[in-house]
Order: structure tokens, then C-alpha cells, then sequence
């Protein structure tokens, strides 16, 4: 029954990516990776980790959803942009693509050849406390340059959707 809702929630998650992919409405692409988001906290909650899924569902599927619906809205991207700008952006595109899998099947066959297992899972509820604590304490400095990043990509966001047409 787990392998079948495993295959079901993988096979979601890759058409709802792949629809997000190929769909041209900025507003439907984002819907599409709400449900993406979904079905992978639904394939984090199958594979014993709780916090991952709750949080796939709650941050992602939630809360930056909604930013990236209020950031399609504010542009207005309801108008296509020219042929030209769009065959160097696929081909630009079409070169990221192939780094990132050849990234994946590097990542792919050094998981697979690895020796030995990863450490076992933590203790049930041992491992949210020890994030937050990693978090204050030894990544602090990551984890607030992270939030001056994500501030500062608000802020840049903003400084473009208050441009007049003519500027």
C-alpha cells in the first residue's frame, strides 16, 4: 500500500512539475507548484520525517506560494515577451538544464556507490530541537545572511513593480 501511494504522490509531483514547466500562465505555473509542494510533503510524511513534511506543506506550499501569487499579480506578466529574448532564454535555459543533470547523475551515482549507510534516524522529536538549535548556534551566521538576502529579493521585487511603463 506505501509503494502505491509512494508511486502515486511521485507521479503527482512529476506531472504538476512538468505541467508547470510547459504551461505559459504564470498564474497556473504557480498553482502547479503548490501541488508539486503537496505531494512532496505527502513523500516526506511516507518516509518518517514529520518535520520535512510539515514544513514542505506549511513554508513552501503555504507562505511562499502565496509571495510568489502576490509577486505574479503585481508584474502582470499577462503579456509574452518577444520571440528574440525568447530563444535566448530557452537556450539558456536548455544549458542550465543539462548541468543541472549532469549534477543529478553525479549526485545520483555517488549516493549509489557510497559505502556504507548514512547515520540513523534521530530520536522522534530529538530532531526539531536539534535543528533549532543548530540553527541559533552554529549556522547562525548562514541563516541570517540568508534572511538579508530574502529582505534585500523583497525589497528588489517591490523597487521593480513600482517602475512606470516608460522608465
Amino acid at each position: 500500500m506505501a509503494v502505491a501511494v509512494f508511486t502515486l504522490l511521485a507521479a503527482l509531483c512529476l506531472g504538476s512539475v512538468t505541467a508547470m514547466i510547459v504551461s505559459r500562465n504564470p498564474a497556473h505555473n504557480a498553482l502547479f507548484l503548490v501541488v508539486a509542494f503537496s505531494s512532496l510533503g505527502g513523500l516526506f510524511g511516507l518516509l518518517d520525517a514529520p518535520y520535512a513534511a510539515a514544513a514542505q506543506v506549511l513554508v513552501y506550499a503555504g507562505a511562499i506560494m502565496v509571495l510568489f501569487l502576490f509577486a505574479v499579480m503585481m508584474f502582470n506578466l499577462r503579456q509574452p515577451e518577444p520571440r528574440s529574448r525568447n530563444k535566448a532564454r530557452m537556450a539558456l535555459s536548455a544549458a542550465a538544464a543539462a548541468i543541472l543533470l549532469a549534477e543529478l547523475v553525479l549526485a545520483g551515482k555517488r549516493a549509489l556507490t557510497a559505502a556504507g549507510s548514512p547515520a540513523g534516524p534521530a530520536p522522534a522529536g530529538r530532531d526539531i530541537a536539534l535543528l533549532g538549535r543548530l540553527l541559533f548556534t552554529d549556522y547562525l551566521y548562514p541563516f541570517e545572511i540568508t534572511a538579508l538576502l530574502v529582505v534585500a529579493a523583497i525589497a528588489g521585487a517591490l523597487a521593480l513593480a513600482g517602475r512606470k511603463e516608460g522608465e
